[in-house]
Parts: C-alpha cells; sequence; structure tokens
C-alpha cells in the first residue's frame, strides 16, 4: 500500500518511538529529517535533495520498514501501525522544520536495550551525542562524512 510522505513518516514514529512520549518521538522524528536534509555522505546521496520517502525506505534501516526479520514475520511495522493525531501533529511538525534540539544533527538512533549508550554507532559512522527514553542518539563521525 502507498501511503504519502506525511502518513508514511507518522506511521514510522509511531513504529519506532511510539511508547517514548513527545520527546522520543520528536527526537526520532528529527533524525529523520536530519538526514534528510544533510549536505554530505550516504543519506545526500539516498534523499537527493531532500526527500523523505526515500529515507524512511532506504534498504536496511528501520526495522519498523520491514514485514520479516531474520526470515520471521515482523508484526510490528508500518503496515500495521494505525497512527493518531498526535502521530501526525509530529510529522507535521518535523516536515514544517521542526527541530528537537537535545538530538543536535545527530542522524542515527537505536535503543540498546540496557542502561548505557556504547560510545560509537555500531558502525563507528556516528559517535554519541545524547539518550532520550530508550534510545541513543548519535552525531556523524569524520568516517560518515565519507561514505
Amino acid at each position: 500500500m502507498a501511503y504519502d510522505t506525511r502518513e508514511l513518516l507518522a506511521r514510522l514514529i509511531q513504529c519506532e518511538a511510539g511508547g517514548e512520549g513527545d520527546d522520543g518521538m520528536r527526537a526520532v522524528a528529527t533524525v529523520i529529517m536530519n538526514r534528510a536534509n544533510t549536505p554530505y555522505g550516504e543519506f545526500s546521496r539516498v534523499s537527493q535533495g531532500g526527500n523523505v520517502r526515500e529515507i524512511i525506505l532506504q534498504p536496511g534501516q528501520f526495522v519498523c520498514t520491514r514485514t520479516s526479520v531474520g526470515g520471521e514475520y515482523n508484526p510490528q511495522n508500518i503496515y500495521n501501525m494505525s497512527p493518531t493525531n498526535e502521530h501526525f501533529a509530529i510529522a507535521d511538525w518535523a516536515l514544517g522544520g521542526g527541530r528537537f534540539d537535545p538530538v543536535g544533527e545527530s542522524l542515527f538512533f537505536y535503543n540498546p536495550y540496557s542502561a548505557g549508550c556504547a560510545p560509537y554507532f555500531p558502525t563507528n559512522v556516528g559517535v554519541i551525542y545524547n539518550r532520550i527514553g530508550n534510545h541513543c542518539f548519535y552525531t556523524p563521525t569524520s568516517y560518515y562524512k565519507s561514505t
């Protein structure tokens, strides 16, 4: 099923951070927009000048865009989400230029399922910037800039 960019973003926000409250959802939305607007590296090439949809659907980036993981059905995917007005409001805020300052220019996030965040994003393309709720946020390293 094809969704417009607004709905696709609202579904991703709900799926990736729906249990993280307003701050967590704004943080994830900010990372998506940072990726769409970065002037260098892999995400710059993927977004082709700001295409949010291409960022969201880039293969291998978000578990929530996959209907199966490790050969098993993934029930928590964007196609099973039912975004509420709250998710759409955050999507509209992000698409309208809103940014959540506590994540800065972060391009990466993940839930480590532990109390601490690793100093570097698992592939060393990001360095820890902040933790919000259960997610660790990472700003790009010089290594990322050359990707």
